[in-house]
């Protein structure tokens, strides 16, 4: 019996000890974590390619001003586009830019049919056009995120601005005459607005990929003075009438605002 209580005092006393030895040990902090970033929200940079499909209502010239007889096959072909951009989203469905473009040069290339008078005669006379045009357009855009599934969200637009178009190389020809004119460059400042609609995606906190449609309304553009073969100029100038585009375009968005960094728990040792 007495080794028993022996026993039972030493263990006791074990156990005594251990407790005494754990208080006298530190004790860890809680860990630390980095703050939580919103993924959205805050400045962005933005960049975009992609091709114009370009149209025209109507042409203006001083001797025939109702001359919108255009061929179906009248109008300009798909030319590049090139942007840039800075934006601003102010929470996760509406966000802000301002964006620049360059729009690569387009040929054109037309014809009409027209009467005139020869003699006293109406006669059927046929006009045929080249010449190409391109653009500087800068737009003040809006635009309403309709919600993300799966890291894709839809999206819709408008834009409000300014853009100069550039009419080069104009030559209009009349076959049955032989007549031929020329006209220089010419550029003109227009007010342009815009309808934008697409697709996002985001890759990373920092980066979304961009597949986008806008139409783009782009006013009228205008040659410089237009002259005959000879040389010899009227002070006219021909007009083309309510330019519109459809554009595709792939864009990306870079994300300025610091991304959320993940931080190790901190221990500290005694």
């Amino acid at each position: 019996m007495r080794c028993v209580k022996s026993l039972i005092a030493a263990g006791a006393a074990s156990l005594l000890s251990s407790v005494a030895f754990a208080a006298d040990m530190p004790i860890a902090a809680p860990p630390t974590y980095a703050p939580v970033v919103e993924d959205f929200g805050g400045w962005y940079l933005r960049g975009d390619i992609g091709f114009s499909n370009q149209l025209v209502k109507s042409r203006d010239w001083f001797s025939y001003p109702t001359l919108l007889s255009l061929d179906q096959r009248s109008g300009f072909d798909a030319a590049g586009i090139f942007g840039i951009g800075i934006g601003y989203q102010f929470n996760d469905w509406f966000r802000v830019d301002v964006t620049g473009q360059y729009r690569g040069r387009s040929n054109f290339h037309g014809s009409d049919v027209f009467v005139f008078s020869n003699a006293g005669v109406p006669t059927p006379g046929v006009d045929t056009y080249t010449g190409s045009k391109s653009e500087w357009l800068a737009l003040a855009n809006g635009y309403v995120d309709l919600g993300t599934w799966w890291c894709v969200t839809p999206f819709i637009g408008a834009g409000v601005g300014f853009a100069q178009n550039t009419v080069s190389n104009f030559v209009d020809t009349n076959p049955p005459t032989l007549g031929v004119a020329l006209a220089p460059a010419g550029a003109k400042w227009n007010f342009a607005w815009a309808l934008h609609t697409g697709v996002a995606y985001k890759v990373n906190p920092g980066l979304t990929v961009e597949l986008g449609y806008s139409y783009v309304n782009l006013g009228d553009a205008t040659t410089g003075i237009v002259s005959d073969f000879t040389g010899i100029a009227n002070n006219h100038a021909m007009t083309f009438k309510e330019l519109a585009s459809h554009d595709l375009k792939f864009g990306m968005r870079w994300n300025l605002s610091s991304p959320a960094v993940y931080a190790p728990p901190l221990v500290t040792k005694g």
